[in-house]
């Protein structure tokens, strides 16, 4: 799937625009008082980031139809190494991100010119894959009953949680973005744009493809080792096929095109069905729904939308 993805090249403006959304963010729990509403912030969170690092694949023309799967290394490697090895979250964390990164780039090696649809399939396999050796260790995962008495990393509130969680979507999203901009970030979207021509001019494709896989992994590796120890249980159900859709839907809608893009999209349609929780069984016919507008009226995502409205006001003035 090649996409004309642009160079993000952030302004004052956007940079002060940015800013002042996380600081709006971090004086947020001021404000809020019901646990469910941080944990519906937190999940925002990890959302963002997960979907962020598959946009980090996409942009060399890779889409991964497996990305929860990888999620579900990172969670599961935390989770059991803090609960029968007895090691702090602290430490299995980064060792469930990089456990995640290394399989990743072992699978994605010999996978690493399959393109378009056949890398979506391949990754599709993988993840039903990936599913099935979790079964295998059924008597440390938990089956299809889930694993339960994960070590938490905080006790008591769901305060420290949302803090955690926003600092490490931040932190993430600033090497995400910084990995794109910089040189590997252009041989990846020259590779999108023709992988014969960027061959011609010495970019390996294999390289940097397992480059980028790797470092989407690592990323969502590390959300989810965190994700299972705030929530305390995982089960496969937390990271299916229907998971894997909703970060691919979620960065479809926001914008392929703009590193906003999956951070607006996951935003708005995570939020949207908590919004109206009584409808919540219709969630899959309104993200298709809102799938279509997107696909025949704004094909640039919710993010071309909001550039159209700022163009228009500002013709305005």
């Amino acid at each position: 799937m090649s996409q004309q993805h642009g160079f993000s090249i952030v302004t004052k403006r956007q940079a002060l625009m940015y800013l002042a959304t996380v600081v709006i963010l971090a004086l947020l729990p001021i404000f809020i008082t019901s646990p469910y509403t941080y944990h519906i912030f937190i999940l925002t969170f990890v959302y963002i980031t997960a979907t962020s690092s598959l946009r980090t694949l996409a942009i060399s023309g890779q889409i991964s139809m497996g990305h929860a799967a990888f999620m579900s290394i990172g969670a599961y490697t935390s989770a059991v190494l803090a609960r029968y090895v007895g090691l702090t979250p602290w430490l299995t964390m980064p060792l469930g991100a990089l456990a995640t990164m290394l399989v990743a780039v072992l699978v994605g090696f010999p996978f690493s010119r399959v393109r378009t649809i056949y890398f979506s399939m391949v990754s599709l396999f993988f993840g039903i894959g990936v599913l099935s050796v979790n079964s295998i260790f059924g008597k440390y995962t938990g089956h299809i009953n889930g694993m339960i008495g994960i070590p938490p990393l905080f006790v008591g509130s769901r305060v420290p949680y949302y803090f955690f969680f926003l600092g490490l979507m931040v932190v993430c999203l600033i090497i995400l973005w910084r990995f794109e901009t910089c040189r590997i970030g252009v041989c990846l979207k020259a590779i999108d744009q023709s992988h014969e021509v960027a061959a011609s001019v010495g970019i390996s494709e294999t390289k940097f493809r397992v480059l980028a896989l790797g470092v989407s992994c690592l990323v969502v590796g590390l959300v989810g080792a965190g994700y299972a120890h705030y929530n305390m249980v995982i089960s496969y159900s937390s990271f299916n096929l229907l998971a894997s859709i909703n970060m691919l839907v979620y960065m479809l809608i926001g914008g392929i095109t703009s590193f906003a893009g999956p951070i607006i999209g996951t935003a708005v349609l995570f939020m949207v069905p908590e919004i109206f929780r009584q409808l919540k069984e219709y969630t899959p016919f309104l993200f298709a729904g809102i799938l279509l507008l997107v696909v025949f009226v704004m094909p640039q995502g919710l993010v071309g939308l909001f550039d159209q409205i700022r163009s228009l006001v500002n013709k305005d003035k």
